[in-house]
C-alpha cells in the first residue's frame, strides 16, 4: 500500500459552502476552495482506510482522541442561517484507530486522553462534507494541546507518521489566515507577506529547516496580524511533523476576501 500524504487544508469560514458569501467577497469567493476540497480524494495514491483529522476548533490540556464509533454533530458556530444547523455528516468513527493513535503517542512519551462523546465540529464536517460527501471513510479526531506549542505539535505529528504507511490520511484542518477582526478590511499586503513566508517554510527541501522555521512562525512577517491567536495554524505543525523527510507542496492558493489562503501537502 502506498504511503498516504499528510495535508493541511483551510476549511473556510463557518458553513461557507451552504450560504451566500459576504457581499464584499463576491458571489464566488469559496468556489476555488470547494473545487480543491472536492478533489482531495482523487489526488491520493489510494483510497484511505480512515482519516485522522486535527481541527483548529478543539483544544484540550492533553492531546485527546475521539473514540466514538458514531460521532454526532457539534455546531460550534453562531448566527448563521437556520438550514446550516441541519447539516449532517454521518461518517463512522474508528475506535481501533483511536487506540492506535494513543499507542503511537504513548510510545513517543506523549500523554493523551480520550473523549467518547465529542461530535464533529465544523473544522471537521465542513471540509469533510466536500472531501467525502458520501461519508464512507471513518474519521477519528485528535485535539490540539491547549498550550498551542508549535514544537510539541511537530512532535505529535512525528509520532503519528507511521499511520501514513497504514493507509491513514492525516489532515490538519485550520486556516493559513485567521484574523476575524481584519478579514473584511480589504487589505491584502500582510496576508500576502505571511503567506509567502509560510509557503517557503512549509516547502523547504530540508525537513529540519522546515520544522525549525515553523517552530518560530511567530517571528515571520505579518504573523500576528494574520494569527492573533494561532489555533488555526497549529494543525499545520502536526501535518508537517508527520511529513518526515517528505517535502511539502502548496496544493491550494486563492484570495478569499482579499486575503491569501493556502493549503499544503507532504508526500
Amino acid at each position: 500500500m502506498p504511503r498516504q500524504p499528510s495535508i493541511f487544508l483551510s476549511h473556510g469560514g463557518g458553513p461557507c459552502f451552504w450560504m451566500e458569501p459576504p457581499r464584499r467577497f463576491g458571489p464566488h469567493a469559496y468556489d476555488g476552495l470547494r473545487a480543491y476540497l472536492s478533489g482531495v480524494l482523487a489526488s491520493l495514491p489510494a483510497r484511505p482506510r480512515a482519516i485522522l483529522i486535527v481541527s483548529g476548533h478543539w483544544e484540550v490540556a492533553l492531546p485527546t482522541v475521539s473514540t466514538s464509533a458514531a460521532p454526532s454533530m457539534l455546531f460550534d458556530y453562531y448566527g448563521f442561517p437556520e438550514h446550516t444547523y441541519r447539516l449532517s455528516y454521518p461518517a463512522p468513527g474508528d475506535p481501533a484507530l483511536a487506540k492506535q493513535v494513543q499507542a503511537l503517542l504513548g510510545n513517543a512519551g506523549i500523554a493523551t486522553a480520550t473523549d467518547a462523546v465529542r461530535g464533529f465540529d465544523h473544522g471537521v464536517f465542513v471540509p469533510m462534507l466536500i472531501v467525502d460527501p458520501e461519508a464512507q471513510i471513518p474519521v477519528v479526531m485528535l485535539s490540539l494541546q491547549q498550550d498551542l506549542d508549535p514544537v510539541q505539535h511537530l512532535a505529535i505529528g512525528a509520532a503519528l507518521a507511521p499511520l501514513r504507511d497504514d493507509n491513514v490520511l492525516i489532515i490538519g484542518s485550520g486556516n493559513s489566515f485567521h484574523n476575524l477582526s481584519t478579514f473584511f478590511d480589504g487589505q491584502q499586503a500582510e496576508s500576502e507577506a505571511f503567506d509567502h513566508w509560510l509557503t517557503e517554510a512549509a516547502t523547504a527541501p530540508d525537513a529540519a529547516l522546515r520544522n525549525d522555521r515553523l517552530a518560530h512562525w511567530a517571528s515571520a512577517p505579518g504573523a500576528r496580524a494574520c494569527h492573533p491567536r494561532e489555533e488555526h495554524l497549529i494543525p499545520l505543525m502536526v501535518t508537517a511533523g508527520a511529513a518526515g523527510s517528505d517535502q511539502g507542496r502548496r496544493v491550494f492558493s486563492d484570495l478569499i476576501g482579499n486575503k491569501r489562503i493556502s493549503g499544503y501537502a507532504f508526500g
